[in-house]
């Protein structure tokens, strides 16, 4: 079994588990605190519920594989690459999004998840419901995203399934630290660390996404006669080529072997590969400077004048002051 395949999807578990875990501790510091604890059960409905329909989306992903395969098995070496090429780029989308929306909005989410707590509790008759709703979405959010991941490398088995097991385990263990033993972690700084490695497995997916739709065209263009075109590079003296990836940049097979430790470690986690092309190069490149330098972006909180700006601007207009 190839545990390595395991390793990034318990990173991005782990990541968005403990988000959640932070969420469901505040909501349940503020139901205690005003003495509402009664509505502690729809939080824990909001947890199973959440967790539960992220693991239907992934069983439905795998379904829809499959019956698409079953229907089309002279497709299938198109198909399953070109799948997971569609899941790899959703799931870069919504990680690269979480990662800085979310970094950004962070600063924020105590008093934004309180507020909406509050405008439950104030609403008798669905307080429960809207407590409900608001782990439910928290939960959720973060499965999806994972779900999105694992159906990429849905060819991969159940490591990565067990992977992303671990990582929700390993982030409510974190949560009841926090919040039942009311040990003392640096949250700040182990969310930084975390979304320094996503940024670098995200990454990774760019590469492997490229790789999965280079299979695709490469099926379709061998299929027949009218579609060879479809490869617009292609190195007929080589045994080693690429169909829509451009010429080598390195074939590092006898340095650094992806399958074999410790490259399997550096490819399930960054993308590595001992093949890369020069689409990919760029592809990853890019990715880095443009999602990367934003991410790094949002770390730095709004200057003092920033802040001043926007506290004149909530101003009341017409109050007596003026």
């Amino acid at each position: 079994m190839n545990f390595s395949t395991a390793l990034p999807t318990f990173v991005i578990t782990l990541r968005e588990g403990v988000e959640a875990a932070l969420v469901v501790g505040i909501v349940l510091a503020l139901l205690k605190k005003a003495k509402q604890s009664r509505f502690n059960s729809w939080v824990y409905a909001g947890v199973g519920v959440g967790i539960i329909v992220s693991a239907f989306i992934g069983v439905l992903f795998s379904w829809v594989t499959q019956a698409l395969a079953k229907a089309y098995p002279q497709y299938v070496g198109v198909i399953e690459p070109a799948l997971e090429g569609i899941f790899s780029v959703l799931a870069i989308a919504m990680l690269s999004w979480m990662l800085i929306w979310m970094t950004q909005q962070a600063r924020f989410m105590k008093a934004q998840v309180e507020g909406a707590v509050t405008s439950a509790l104030t609403q008798n008759a669905n307080a429960g419901w809207g407590i409900f709703s608001l782990i439910f979405v928290a939960v959720l959010r973060e499965g999806f995203e994972t779900v999105l991941f694992i159906a990429g490398s849905f060819q991969q088995g159940l490591m990565p399934t067990i992977g992303a097991l671990g990582g929700l385990i390993v982030a409510a263990a974190i949560g009841i630290l926090l919040f039942k033993w009311g040990i003392k972690i640096n949250i700040r700084l182990f969310f930084q660390a975390m979304g320094v490695l996503l940024v670098l497995i995200v990454a990774g997916l760019v590469v492997t996404a490229l790789q999965r739709f280079d299979e695709a065209v490469a099926s379709v263009a061998l299929s027949s006669r009218a579609s060879e075109n479809l490869c617009f590079y292609y190195e007929r003296f080589t045994k080693i080529h690429s169909c829509i990836l451009g010429p080598m940049v390195w074939n590092t097979a006898k340095i650094l072997p992806d399958e074999q430790f410790p490259g399997i470690i550096l490819k399930a986690l960054f993308g590595y590969r001992e093949n890369l092309y020069i689409v990919q190069a760029v592809g990853y490149l890019v990715f880095l400077f443009t999602v990367g330098g934003l991410y790094f972006r949002s770390l730095t909180p709004p200057s003092p004048k920033g802040r001043k700006n926007i506290s004149v601007a909530r101003k009341p207009i017409g109050s007596a002051k003026d």
